[in-house]
């Protein structure tokens, strides 16, 4: 992975945290749920999709049971 594309990921990684409300330190997080690294992961997921596609990111409703 080159330098940039790292820092940037990082920078995003810590948005992202901030904005879904995920105290992030920096280096070791391993104390935080698996709830709050999975809210982090999801919204990465969706912003690079949504940067790489244009569209917005398919989100499934509560009882949603069309799949």
């Amino acid at each position: 992975m080159a330098r940039n594309s790292k820092t940037s990921f990082e920078k995003m990684k810590y948005e992202i945290a901030s904005e879904v409300g995920v105290n992030l330190k920096q280096g070791y997080n391993g104390d935080i749920s698996a709830r709050d690294a999975g809210k982090i992961g999801g919204n990465i997921v969706r912003k690079v999709f949504q940067a790489y596609t244009g569209n917005s990111y398919p989100t499934e409703r509560k009882g949603d049971t069309s799949r």
